[in-house]
């Protein structure tokens, strides 16, 4: 009965590593396809005051936060990483449905923001960005009202 096992064991390993590469080709029925290519984890995106600023949360579990990386650029939070996938010896899934792998999701911020003063918090699973916002510059400035004269209305340059 172990070669059985055996047998069965090398053929989830095989499927798994046939999934990786070419997707779910093998689907059975009853369980969900997986996405090629990594996932999108799901994200929050706020503003608050005092300070102002954004406030970004992403959902990470399982993730070790060394497998993370932070990128800002212009209006963009760019997340990175790789969740690893939980295999061991001995294990026989019936179903994998917790995805694993490589992500990269795009975050477009709606104001312009300091980057190099953003601050991220990892903390159960949940990654938390705060991202101090320019604040837009209030500056007066009056702008000088022409009126032609009557004899200048026809030529154009205006000067006499």
């Amino acid at each position: 009965m172990a070669p059985e096992r055996d047998l069965f064991a090398n053929f989830e390993r095989m499927r798994r590593e046939m999934d990786e590469l070419f997707g779910d080709v093998l689907q059975r029925p009853g369980i969900a396809p997986r996405k090629r290519g990594g996932f999108s984890p799901a994200v929050d995106v706020y503003y608050a005051d005092g300070p102002p600023r954004a406030v970004v949360t992403a959902e990470l579990p399982g993730i070790d936060a060394d497998r993370l990386s932070l990128e800002i650029q212009g209006r963009e939070l760019v997340l990175s990483g790789h969740r690893r996938a939980n295999e061991a010896e001995g294990r026989v899934y019936q179903q994998v449905e917790i995805e694993h792998g490589p992500f990269r999701r795009v975050v477009q911020l709606g104001a312009e923001v300091r980057a190099e003063e953003a601050k991220a918090i990892y903390e159960d699973g949940l990654l938390r960005v705060e991202l101090p916002l320019i604040e837009p510059e209030k500056r007066r400035r009056s702008v000088p009202i022409e009126v032609p004269r009557a004899g200048a209305r026809g030529r154009r340059g205006g000067s006499s």
